[in-house]
């Protein structure tokens, strides 16, 4: 655990349920007296949020590596001002996504140069590495049909390819660490967020002590 507060990133593919995830986990962190700072990727930041409006469009195609370089800036700004800030405060910060999906997506679905992708990385995260990785592991087909049983508009990402979404999720599904932990995204959501809460906890039980839920 980091003694300048602790770093929590919630990664996987589209329609895994980390954005549903996210605020449960934090209202368990807040019943456990810890008031976590929560952001997404992209946005967080003015400049951020309009880097995601450019993204996620999909009535404005944008290139492989223009994207790669928006998200990298919409990192670096909220990296600097919002996450590596609240760290040093000895805040818990707890993100929706961070480096790892640029690898996914960008490195692995488009292809683009892992050096280029790395470097880029660790340019716009200071070489910040999260505390605690939980990744929610979902086929693509799945994670297609919840998009549709849901009625999601779907954005610039959501429209790519089956194979493109099945490189990223191949991607995610490799990833091991010692600080990652995967959860199967097909549990209720009620199930993955006590999956989730028990690897925070176990992750860094000094900061939460007290069972919840």
């Amino acid at each position: 655990m980091s003694s300048r507060g602790f770093f929590i990133v919630l990664e996987g593919p589209e329609a895994s349920g980390k954005s549903t995830l996210l605020q449960p986990l934090a209202a368990l962190m807040r019943d456990s007296k810890v008031d976590p700072v929560v952001v997404r990727e992209p946005g967080g930041t003015r400049a951020a949020e309009i880097a995601r409006q450019a993204l996620l469009d999909p009535e404005h195609p944008v290139g492989p590596l223009a994207e790669l370089f928006l998200y990298l800036a919409a990192r670096a700004d909220l990296v600097e001002t919002v996450i590596l800030p609240a760290l040093e405060r000895g805040r818990v910060v707890l993100s929706d996504r961070f480096a790892l999906s640029t690898e996914a997506y960008q490195m692995a679905g488009r292809g683009l140069d892992p050096m280029l992708v790395r470097a880029g990385n660790q340019a716009a995260t200071h070489g910040l590495i999260p505390d605690l990785t939980i990744i929610l592991d979902l086929p693509p087909e799945l994670g297609q049909a919840r998009q549709i049983a849901a009625g999601k508009r779907q954005d610039r990402l959501d429209r790519e390819s089956m194979d493109f979404h099945g490189r990223v999720v191949d991607y995610y599904l490799a990833i091991r660490g010692e600080k990652v932990r995967h959860l199967d995204a097909r549990l209720s959501p009620d199930r993955l967020l006590q999956a989730a809460w028990a690897e925070v906890r176990a992750a860094a039980p000094e900061m939460f002590p007290v069972s919840v839920g």
